[in-house]
């Protein structure tokens, strides 16, 4: 335990690239676990509101997700593990959420959570035994990016319809990303890279300068986080355990495998360390988390890709950096001022936000395809994706008795059955 915790400090040279067992000064090693809280912030805290979670449960379990994966992988892997958007369409579904407030059946979606962390265990399991190479001969990328797609565009009706109650929200819906654009596209720097955040902090002060001085809608009400204690104890939910939920939840952990193997191999490349040997442990360490997370009232987690981008742009990848990050989101977890913060948020504002991101969810599967080459003259390519992308975003679902299996879930199955078969043919 004691060489876990010791990495070789190193100075902070420009260029340098800072390994996963050395760190930077402590100081600076602190700054730069700031950096990836406000990296991960975003999405970590965007995914439980659209599921009706507590955001504070969601940041906390966040924390201690790392610090779990950071053990699990004997702190040779550096990744920081946040709100999976993957389970917000099958939690939706399992537990008829209608997209305000909080979720009255979050104890239905919890234990369904926790059953996809135990496929998860399972699946890492059986490949710290026999390797990933089952994996990459089921989950192709031409299956894993029309999965990723369709976590995005499955969503897509979740801010329309259910986000703005009025033409005025609409509209600030239509100002909020076009906030996220604006940053996205005329900033640099950290700037660029909180887009997300920044663009709702500008859209957030157009939607309080429109409403609480012009009258043109519902106020921003700032009283909950001026009554809210700095520090206090968040509220847990145990789980309930159905049939139904567990069933149409526990498949994520086949995204989960295919986004977290996507994100190892990306820092493979970036560090020139192989991470190959830890695969296994990083997916036993991700669904431990996960199942700790949904025990206790938060989401499933998954290692971010907005902190590898950090990564990527610093050259540091120091796991000492992940676990400062880590006891951060600690602490805020235990702010409920904090989360009366981000309860604040107009529901236009996130409504608007949510259509940024789960557009760029769509286009990172489609970024998978281009990365991987996948050739679209091949009719096997185009036919698992064409149908995958429709029954996926058009929610086709199959009854079992009284189960039903819809939306990702059947576009997820769909996608590797289809690909096995029609993998059969030598003229596909």
């Amino acid at each position: 335990m004691s060489n876990l915790f010791s990495w070789r400090e190193v100075a902070a040279t420009e260029g340098r690239v800072v390994a996963p067992d050395e760190r930077l000064p402590w100081l600076q090693t602190g700054a730069m676990g700031v950096q990836h809280v406000i990296a991960m912030f975003g999405a970590t805290v965007l995914a439980p509101i659209l599921m009706g979670f507590s955001p504070n449960i969601a940041i906390l379990m966040s924390g201690i997700g790392t610090l779990i994966f950071f053990l699990v992988t004997g702190g040779k892997v550096p990744s920081y593990l946040g709100s999976s958007f993957a389970f917000i369409g099958v939690v939706i579904a399992a537990s008829g959420y209608a997209g305000k407030g909080p979720n009255a059946n979050i104890a239905v979606a919890l234990g369904g959570i926790v059953a996809c962390g135990v496929v998860y265990i399972l699946i890492g399991a059986l490949v710290q035994a026999i390797g990933t190479g089952w994996i990459e001969r089921f989950m192709p990328p031409v299956v894993t990016g029309a999965v990723v797609a369709v976590i995005g565009l499955n969503l897509a009706g979740v801010p329309i319809k259910n986000m703005a109650a009025s033409n005025f929200d609409s509209w600030m819906q239509a100002v909020t990303f076009l906030c996220v654009g604006l940053v996205a596209v005329f900033t640099r720097g950290m700037l660029q890279r909180l887009l997300i955040l920044v663009g709702l902090i500008l859209a957030t002060a157009v939607y309080a300068l429109l409403t609480n001085l012009l009258g043109m809608g519902k106020p921003v009400d700032l009283s909950g986080i001026a009554n809210a204690a700095w520090f206090g104890m968040p509220t847990f939910t145990a789980p309930v355990f159905t049939t139904n939920a567990m069933l149409l939840i526990a498949p994520v952990a086949i995204i989960l495998v295919a986004e977290n193997l996507g994100h190892l191999k990306a820092v493979t490349a970036m560090t020139g360390r192989n991470l190959d040997p830890y695969i296994g442990r990083a997916f036993i360490g991700d669904g431990i988390a996960t199942v700790v997370s949904g025990a206790s009232g938060g989401t499933g987690v998954t290692t971010y890709a907005e902190n590898i981008g950090v990564m990527a742009a610093t050259r540091i990848y120091s796991t000492a950096v992940f676990v400062v990050a880590a006891l951060i989101a600690l602490v805020l977890g235990f702010s409920p001022k904090f989360g009366a913060l981000i309860q604040a948020i107009p529901l236009p504002v996130m409504g608007g936000v949510s259509i940024v991101v789960f557009g760029l969810i769509a286009i990172a599967g489609a970024k998978i395809w281009v990365d991987n080459k996948v050739d679209f003259s091949q009719n096997k390519n185009l036919i698992v994706a064409a149908i995958t992308l429709i029954i996926g975003t058009g929610d086709f679902t199959l009854k079992f008795g009284d189960f039903a299996l819809g939306g990702i879930g059947t576009a997820t199955f769909g996608a590797i059955i289809l690909y096995a078969l029609l993998g059969r043919s030598r003229n596909a």
